[in-house]
């Protein structure tokens, strides 16, 4: 029996949300969440969000960013002769603080001239500033004394439901099993999620079916092998 022609499937990309309404509170983030609800009452101008790739920094960042009409950038692109452009803003977002290569000196003057000008910084990053391998002394020690909260991976009921949230912004019909299915076998990370939905969308309209268990196995399954191989 001759098999059934796939469908031309459109790559299509769809922008993340990253509004306040969708992002998904739990135990794993709403501490993080709290704290970016109660800006401007923070204990310091600068507040540093780390958290593993996927635990929603960037959501939390982009939420602050619209709430305080802040700048985002990310590290790399700081250097001397913008800080006092970005400081000018009064709110600032700095993504991978952590990155290596960020430009350590204008990091630190930035942060002195935040402090002096009353600017408010949101930094994010995977770890906490011990472990970045900084060479500047005195930016560790300010990184240090700044507020710092943490975003835990994601836990099986968040997972669960931004797997939901994904699937009904991409309008597909996923039965629950397929998304118990999937938080099962799933790395715990809110992008793994993302890029999995996307997977999942694209192979069953090529296949013209519904995002069934079966489809998921097999995306899944292909997933661990390529991450084998690397």
């Amino acid at each position: 029996m001759r098999e059934a022609p796939k469908q031309l499937a459109f790559d299509l990309p769809l922008d993340p949300r990253f509004g306040r309404e969708d992002f998904l509170v739990s135990p794993s983030n709403e501490h993080a969440y709290a704290m970016i609800e109660n800006w401007p009452e923070w204990p310091d101008t600068v507040l540093l969000l780390n958290g593993p790739r996927g635990s929603g920094k960037s959501h939390l960042a982009a939420i602050w960013a619209t709430t305080a009409h802040a700048w985002t950038i990310d590290a790399f692109e700081v250097t001397q002769d913008k800080v006092p452009h970005l400081v000018s803003n009064g709110a600032l977002a700095i993504e991978d603080f952590d990155r290596a290569d960020r430009d350590e000196a204008a990091l630190f003057h930035l942060l002195n001239l935040a402090r002096e000008k009353r600017a408010f910084v949101l930094l994010t990053a995977s770890t906490p500033p011990d472990r970045w391998g900084l060479k500047t002394p005195d930016l560790l020690s300010r990184l240090r004394l700044a507020t710092s909260v943490s975003l835990d991976a994601p836990d099986d009921a968040l997972l669960k439901a931004v797997l939901v949230k994904l699937f009904v912004d991409r309008q597909l019909v996923v039965d629950t099993s397929v998304v118990d299915y999937i938080a099962l076998r799933i790395e715990r990370s809110l992008a793994k999620a993302a890029e999995l939905v996307t997977l999942l969308d694209k192979e069953a309209l090529s296949r013209g079916r519904r995002v069934s268990r079966a489809i998921a196995a097999e995306i899944l399954g292909a997933i661990q092998d390529a991450d084998e191989i690397e």
